[in-house]
């Protein structure tokens, strides 16, 4: 290592949802969407009914005369959305509550209204997973001396069963 070099820090590591919102946030901006948010947390946003089945293509704002008071929040968007018939019909059903749990999102009146275009959506199935092995003995009390320090009850939990998964899947792919 260089001299220069011996006084550098590491670079801090970046969590990968800021990696892609900063690269997706200015293909978002081009369909109107002011960052990537809301693309990211759709399922949770509009639930597991419409979560898979319905995608956001873009947010159509209505013109803004010039003269406008910077205190009055902007006329609501219109969303354009794409999804299958039979969904489209659920959707336009139960538009308001969608609105109201996207505007709950946003902290505002964004949405005044959504657009259905019919136009298939790959729906995604949640693929199964791979059962991990039990833990020997000897793993268990090891994981158990490490944990001994933590008094809260769900948090132990909670890091035994995630300690368990890691210990299980490093010892399969080791092996």
């Amino acid at each position: 290592m260089t001299k220069a070099n011996a006084h550098r820090k590491p670079p801090e590591a970046k969590q990968l949802a800021d990696l892609v919102g900063k690269a997706m946030t200015p293909a978002c901006r081009k369909r109107g969407f002011a960052s990537v948010d809301i693309v990211a947390a759709w399922a949770d946003i509009v639930g597991e009914r419409y979560g898979g089945r319905v995608q956001p293509d873009k947010l159509v704002w209505p013109r803004q005369p010039e003269l406008t008071d910077p205190e009055t929040p902007p006329q609501p968007a219109t969303l354009v959305v794409h999804t299958d018939g039979a969904t489209a019909l659920l959707l336009s059903h139960e538009s308001a509550q969608v609105i109201e749990r996207i505007n709950t999102f946003y902290g505002w009146a964004a949405i005044g209204r959504i657009k259905i275009l019919q136009k298939p959506v790959p729906v995604k199935t949640a693929s199964e997973r791979k059962q991990l092995r039990s833990l020997t003995d000897k793993e268990e009390k090891k994981l158990d001396e490490q944990l001994e320090g933590v008094h809260n009850t769900r948090l132990r939990e909670a890091l035994k069963k995630l300690g368990a998964q890691v210990i299980a899947k490093h010892a399969d792919e080791a092996a």
